[in-house]
């Protein structure tokens, strides 16, 4: 099933962050079964020729490819949206002529100003670029994150644009925005969360999460709170506590086997 027809399924999706740049790595993450993997540009050090690498490798398996751009960054956008992605996420949204700006870019003619130059997304004319043309409003998931006040505030009129697919929560930068940096998990924070899902969820929305943290009870906190896509861990996270545990284990099995020597 595509990624447009699970969200307006509602279904609960799973997905994990990448931000190292090997593709070898972006193979062994697509082929680990998740719903999508979230190329991160935002806060990593990618540079575009890895990201077409990363769909290379990710293109052989059953994974969705979603990237988070640079804030406010048009030109990175028109590069990633050219590359053929399956979604795209604009990070820090703080008002709706912001979220109506950013969207209208990934949008053709008469529905945005995006400009023309498909390449990778059309196999660089093997397939059929008008075709491509004709699905601009469906071609690509559009996602905006909820992680400042003012987007709150403001989100009535942001959920107008009736081409946003799904609304991210960035829990710590929201908490941030409210001057309690850090304290995702405060009675303040979370209020906000809940109340912002409620109006979501009334008005038909679908609902996502970033956050860097893989234990059991925390997500199910998550999802239990109505949230639709949980986007968890990360590649680099992978290897730091895969190598730290292998050390422990490791290090006992040498101890028990000193212990046996005796």
């Amino acid at each position: 099933m595509l990624l447009r027809d699970k969200i307006q399924a509602k279904e609960k999706m799973t997905g994990t962050h990448m931000y190292l740049t090997d593709i070898t790595s972006a193979k062994i993450i697509g082929l680990a079964g998740f719903d999508y993997v979230w190329i991160d540009l935002e806060h990593s050090y990618k540079p575009v020729e890895s990201v077409l690498q990363d769909i290379i490798a990710l293109r052989n398996t059953d994974t969705a490819i979603l990237v988070r751009v640079p804030q406010d960054d048009l030109t990175f956008t028109k590069k990633v949206l050219e590359l053929g992605v399956d979604g795209i996420i604009f990070p820090m949204i703080r008002s709706a002529e912001q979220a109506n700006r950013l969207i209208a870019s990934t949008l053709y003619p008469p529905y945005g100003n995006r400009g023309f130059g498909p390449m990778n997304v059309v196999d660089y004319g093997y397939k059929n670029a008008q075709e491509y043309l004709d699905t601009t409003e469906t071609n690509v998931c559009r996602f905006i994150q909820i992680e400042h006040i003012d987007a709150v505030n403001d989100l009535d009129e942001i959920m107008k644009n009736k081409y946003i697919d799904g609304y991210i929560f960035g829990a710590n930068d929201l908490a941030g925005s409210i001057n309690e940096p850090g304290n995702t998990l405060g009675e303040n924070n979370i209020r906000i969360i809940k109340e912002v899902i409620a109006k979501l969820k009334a008005n038909g929305k679908y609902v996502g999460l970033s956050i860097g943290e893989t234990d059991c009870e925390r997500l199910k906190f998550w999802s239990d709170m109505g949230i639709d896509m949980i986007s968890a861990g990360a590649d680099y996270m992978y290897i730091q506590q895969g190598a730290v545990q292998a050390r422990k284990n490791l290090e006992s099995a040498h101890k028990f086997a000193k212990r046996e020597q005796k």
